[in-house]
């Protein structure tokens, strides 16, 4: 994509997906791979969390956890902003990332004890899964400026997905002839790797850094501020954090729809009288859409998500997710068939693990650093898990008091992707009067 073809051969290789600018390739390979670790981590671990909850628990009782894991976060967050305040960005990470490895060798010998762990693991891993990724890409957020974030998170956010989706096939083929709590120890060696990795990139870039600010003044230390009440002070990070809980709503009850209709469409299928039958046609249904949605976003993230930003601008790149489901909730609205839900559902899952997740972390490149770790953990944590609560809630109502069917549900959605869509806009609008000025959003006294 860039004229000019100067560089290493690694920085005129990535020029197929994106500007690249000499000696910039390195460091995106290495975040790149930073985010690939920790992602196959979690999708190693995710069976772990599965098999334990399911093993001593109820599908029921995984809904509940979700509200769990919000009071757990409402104490967590505030902590970890405390953290920010206290640590320089590679001492945070450490700490931080040795926690979570300490707990998964903890949880192994518990395991290994006959020590019941289903709540407790499924409340960590949720915890866990969103901390870890905001807290990579508020690291990735601090390393670049603005100009390079918008140029070069597509090369990062390629790591997150094939991260998935090794891991993912991992844990498929070694779970049965590893076994369940040793999968936790493979965890923990991915996060050992990946905070050995962060350690090396953060002391390149802090040499280039120290280079770049030579004898200019020192910042001053910004006053200690709650990461809620940051969110809550700000009103570009209020907006994107309602955004990103409306979007979590939509996307949650989403994954409902589907499975309602694709288990009545298997019920229709082979007959209720088989429930094996049954349980195999969901399974078939599923991997084909899993597989569907890893294979769109990866071609995306690759190839689309550089050019969407570089030719659209992030302003117009944010509303595309809400735009996208909207039209995928349309079209189930009007046709409840497993044909159409399954393309609305690829559209909609595969852009937003792409083009959405990488343009709503590039929301945070004209932050301050507090905005960037603190806030960030909130919105992206807390914020993000309400959207669960809340979707927990309207399937309980609608299915318990309203009776509404998959295409109500669908309608439903509708409704809740206009205010997302609203949302996006207003967010988009304020990043791009950020960028024109320079300024990072001003918190309120």
């Amino acid at each position: 994509m860039a004229s000019n073809d100067t560089g290493s051969p690694l920085d005129r290789l990535l020029r197929i997906f994106t500007d690249v600018k000499p000696g910039e390739g390195f460091t995106a390979l290495l975040l790149s791979l930073n985010i690939f670790l920790i992602l196959m981590a979690y999708y190693v671990l995710k069976p772990v969390r599965e098999a334990l909850i399911l093993g001593g628990g109820s599908a029921e009782l995984k809904t509940y956890m979700s509200a769990a894991q919000v009071l757990v976060l409402a104490v967590v967050v505030p902590y970890y902003g405390r953290l920010v305040d206290r640590m320089d960005r590679r001492r945070l990470i450490n700490y931080v990332t040795g926690f979570f490895v300490l707990c998964l060798i903890v949880f192994y010998v518990l395991g290994q004890m006959k020590v019941p762990l289903g709540i407790v693991f499924f409340l960590w891993i949720g915890i866990f899964n969103l901390m870890i990724v905001a807290q990579f890409w508020s690291f990735a957020n601090d390393v670049y400026t603005k100009d390079q974030g918008e140029r070069l998170f597509a090369i990062v956010g390629f790591g997150a997905s094939l991260g998935a989706v090794f891991g993912s096939r991992f844990a498929s083929r070694f779970i049965e002839r590893l076994g369940v709590y040793e999968l936790m120890l493979i965890g923990a060696g991915l996060l050992v790797i990946e905070v050995l990795l962060t350690n090396y990139i953060d002391r390149r870039e802090a040499a280039t850094e120290r280079r770049a600010t030579k004898g200019a003044a020192p910042k001053e230390a910004a006053p200690q501020v709650n990461p809620f009440q940051m969110v809550f002070k700000t009103h570009y990070l209020l907006i994107m954090a309602f955004m990103l809980l409306f979007l979590n709503t939509v996307n949650t009850t989403g994954e409902y729809i589907l499975g309602s209709i694709v288990r009545d469409a298997a019920v229709q299928h082979v007959g209720s009288g088989d429930p094996q039958a049954v349980e195999n046609a969901i399974g078939s249904f599923y991997a084909t859409y899993f597989s569907y949605v890893n294979i769109l976003g990866l071609l995306l993230q690759l190839f689309v998500v550089s050019r969407v930003v570089k030719y659209l601008g992030v302003p117009i790149g944010v509303v595309i997710g809400p735009i996208l489901s909207l039209t995928a909730y349309g079209v189930i609205s009007f046709f409840p068939l497993l044909r159409a839900v399954l393309a609305a559902k690829v559209a909609e899952n595969s852009t937003d693990y792409s083009i959405n997740n990488t343009i709503r972390n590039m929301l945070f490149l004209p932050c301050t650093r507090e905005q960037k770790y603190s806030a960030k953990q909130a919105i992206d944590s807390f914020f993000v898990r309400m959207g669960d609560v809340l979707s927990a809630a309207l399937v309980f109502v609608g299915t318990s008091f309203l009776g509404l069917s998959a295409r109500g549900f669908a309608m439903v959605n509708a409704s809740l992707v206009l205010i997302w869509l609203v949302l996006a806009y207003r967010v988009g609008q304020q990043y791009k009067v950020l960028a024109e000025t320079g300024k990072p959003p001003v918190t309120t006294a």
